[in-house]
């Protein structure tokens, strides 16, 4: 598999990276470490993870930990072969300090996070999302210290928009804090409003862009269509909630895709996939799989 460069780090990854956000449930333990050996083995160098991962079980405030703890086992020896990421920001517990991206909430978090992972640093270390509550240089200047102790090699930001990412690198470079590296936010051909100004401001300044809903829970997949009954092992199906409604908009706009796809020669897979490998800024694309048919087939579309 042909990696690819983060801009501004000896970072190399692959163009899928492996998401665990389904780890716990509906992926068991034991068929999540299956599956990470196997991404591993065939060519997969990326995982991305988060402190509040915790599969379809997750609720608001639940403690998360239990994606970050099977990849612990899974990299058991294996830590060398893989860019490794997780985020903090989510609420991970009831009381107001379980979240948000004060300092002490992050110094928590990170050590809580790398006993977990079962290592001394991740290679990328994401603010899940904004917190309106911190002084943003509180959390940046936070990051940078991360950064120098070694627990963290590169930092970046989730779910930021376009002008909040501006005002953060401003406050970065008037600080001489290093800046952030990639910016994973949602982005799939379902849902495009990050092309109007936050991938070309990615692109200008040198951020990689690592999305996620990538298949829009599988609805870019081709399993679905109109007036038929969704798989039963399907998002869909099983968390619905996670998904854009089965509506006539909805099909219409999979209708135009899927010309799209014929015109350029493509499934809706293979072009739902490298429609946006192709986008300035993207570097690699956040997936998750419950079986390893299911990464091959996503791997084979990337080929």
């Amino acid at each position: 598999m042909n990696l690819r460069a983060i801009p501004r780090t000896d970072l190399r990854v692959s163009p899928l990276c492996l998401g665990t956000m389904t780890f716990g449930t509906p992926v068991a333990e034991a068929d999540a470490i299956r599956l990470t050996h196997q991404a591993l083995d065939l060519g997969v160098n990326f995982i991305d993870t988060a402190n509040m991962y915790e599969g379809y079980k997750r609720t608001i405030g639940s403690p998360g930990g239990v994606a970050e703890e099977i990849l612990g086992k899974a990299l058991k020896g294996k830590r060398e072969r893989v860019v490794l990421a997780t985020k903090v920001g989510m609420k991970i517990g009831p009381a107001d300090d379980d979240q948000g991206l004060s300092r002490a909430h992050i110094l928590r978090e990170i050590d809580r996070s790398l006993a977990r992972l079962d290592t001394d640093y991740v290679d990328l270390y994401y603010m899940h999302k904004p917190d309106p509550s911190t002084p943003l240089a509180e959390s940046i200047r936070t990051f940078d210290g991360l950064l120098a102790s070694g627990k963290i090699r590169h930092w970046g930001i989730s779910n930021f928009p376009a002008a909040q990412i501006a005002n953060l690198l401003k406050v970065c470079d008037e600080n001489g804090w290093r800046r952030p590296i990639a910016l994973q936010p949602a982005y799939s051909l379902l849902k495009r409003d990050i092309e109007a100004d936050t991938l070309p401001l990615c692109q200008k300044e040198q951020i990689a862009v690592l999305p996620y809903q990538v298949l829009q829970g599988g609805l870019l997949t081709g399993k679905y269509r109109r007036g038929e009954e969704t798989p039963a092992d399907s998002r869909q199906r099983e968390k619905p909630e996670w998904t854009l409604p089965l509506n006539d908009e909805t099909f219409a706009k999979l209708d135009q895709i899927e010309s799209e796809a014929r015109q350029r020669g493509r499934t809706l897979l293979q072009h739902a996939l490298k429609g946006l490998l192709e986008q300035p800024a993207v570097v690699s694309l956040v997936m998750g799989a419950k079986r390893i048919e299911q990464l091959k087939m996503l791997l084979d579309a990337i080929a």
